[in-house]
């Protein structure tokens, strides 16, 4: 299974394999070139929020070493690179002036990429809302998701017409939910009304922002990146699979729902309504507009049961035991079975356009042996096991056009800080240093069986 010529072999010739990272965790220079705080600033200097306290401030020095983290990339053997741009980098106050230093950077990004011919797929926000935004209810407020349209249309202004891709969130699950309701991201807020308002006005910021991308360059497949859950009854009672149900609603359907069916799930609006922030005249045909693509991230599933005591707190569930004891370093089950079992759920619930998997991996902390070597075994059985899935998945017909590794380095790991390393490259960082892991040269050994990577998304 671990052979990558073996492995290579059951994928089209014009699969894309690419790396991913995103801005904050990487860049560092948080306080350069105009950049102002983002809430992840904020939060990364509260006490308790991180782990060690850890921030972003250097991070891996992106922004300094861009042009050797571009030759890495190319070094790496993939056809594509998905990244982030920080708006606090592009509009520091979030409304108000355009910095041009910041849009300068990501100028040599993408220029540098294409030098390099790496396909570049940019996502317009990845976690770090301008601080300044804050002042205004960040994203429990409606005027965010316009100054988001806004800040979607001056990075398409400037990049637009050397990407080959875009999206406009990552992951909204984490920045409403693990943001708004359980406190575990920034902005740390723990309350089921502003969670509810940052959903939907996330969900209304996407689709201002699909429309400000086709009006500035309607060329760019457009899509979203959804880190959407395999949610797993934790048994065959009723009782649990209703619980299962009601699970998939609150974390895939508050997202699935609106995008691609122009509805919240009923479910959710029976049980939670009233705390619903208004949803204006429109605002559905707007979150609904045709994507081009989407993203899926996938690690590890969500097993559930009923939990009759919360009824109430919807979707009323407690976590159940996982099927093995299989586990990465975070803690997280290693379960490849729950990709292919949420991809076909998805595309049997509503109707997709071709997908990506955006990211996949997995945290193992092994450090440089003495040798110079960093053996990752376990990195590489998860990589080989879950593309074997996705294979499978191409073999069935889904629209499966691409992977992406997460991540290309260790990296800033949020509220884990830099406690868990998921990085196909080893970072040093006291020093910097790169150096390959035993996975990297793996995912480069599969990755340059597919040079061209030349499929464009949407065609």
């Amino acid at each position: 299974m671990t052979d990558p010529k073996i492995l290579a072999s059951r994928f089209p010739g014009d699969f894309t394999f690419g790396v991913a990272t995103a801005s904050f965790q990487i860049e560092g220079a948080t306080k350069e070139d105009g950049r102002k705080p983002s809430i992840w600033d904020a939060f990364s200097n509260m006490p308790g929020r991180v782990h060690n306290r850890d921030n972003g401030d250097v991070a891996c020095d992106h922004y300094h070493r861009l042009d050797a983290d571009l030759d890495l990339i190319k070094e790496m053997g993939v056809s594509a690179y998905r990244f982030s741009i920080a708006w606090p980098r592009i509009i520091p106050e979030g409304v108000g002036r355009v910095n041009e230093k910041g849009l300068d950077f990501y100028d040599r990004l993408v220029d540098g990429c294409r030098g390099r011919g790496i396909r570049t797929f940019a996502t317009l926000y990845h976690w770090d809302l301008p601080l300044a935004l804050m002042g205004d209810g960040g994203w429990t407020a409606r005027s965010t998701a316009y100054a988001f349209q806004r800040y979607a249309r001056v990075v398409m202004a400037r990049l637009g017409d050397r990407l080959d891709a875009v999206a406009t969130f990552n992951e909204p699950w984490c920045s409403v939910w693990l943001s708004h309701l359980y406190g575990e991201h920034a902005p740390g807020e723990r309350n089921m009304e502003a969670a509810l308002h940052a959903m939907h006005y996330t969900n209304l910021a996407h689709g201002l922002g699909v429309e400000a991308i086709r009006e500035i360059s309607p060329s760019v497949p457009v899509g979203l990146v959804l880190n959407a859950h395999s949610v797993i009854a934790g048994s065959g009672s009723a009782a649990d699979e209703a619980a299962a149900e009601r699970a998939f609603d609150f974390h895939n359907g508050a997202f699935f729902g609106p995008v691609f069916k122009r509805e919240y799930p009923p479910a959710l609006l029976d049980a939670l309504g009233d705390r619903m922030p208004k949803v204006e005249d429109g605002d559905l045909e707007t979150i609904g507009r045709k994507l081009d693509w989407w993203g899926l991230n996938y690690y590890t599933p969500m097993r559930v049961a009923d939990d009759a005591t919360r009824e109430g707190e919807f979707p009323w569930t407690v976590d159940a035991p996982p099927a093995s004891e299989d586990r990465t370093d975070i803690g997280w089950e290693i379960y490849p079975p729950g990709l292919k079992l949420l991809v076909e759920d998805l595309y049997r619930r509503y109707d997709l356009p071709e997908m990506y998997i955006t990211e996949n991996g997995a945290a193992y902390n092994m450090g440089v042996g003495a040798d110079g070597e960093v053996d990752d075994q376990p990195r590489l059985d998860y990589y080989a096991e879950h593309l074997s899935v996705c294979a499978d998945l191409i073999g069935d017909g889904v629209p499966l056009r691409g992977y992406f590794a997460w991540s290309l380095m260790d990296n800033f790991e949020w509220a884990k800080g830099y406690q868990m390393r998921f990085g196909l490259v080893h970072v040093d960082y006291e020093t910097q240093v790169r150096t390959v892991k035993k996975s990297g040269k793996w995912y480069r050994a599969l990755a340059s069986e597919f040079p061209k990577g030349n499929y464009k998304p949407g065609s």
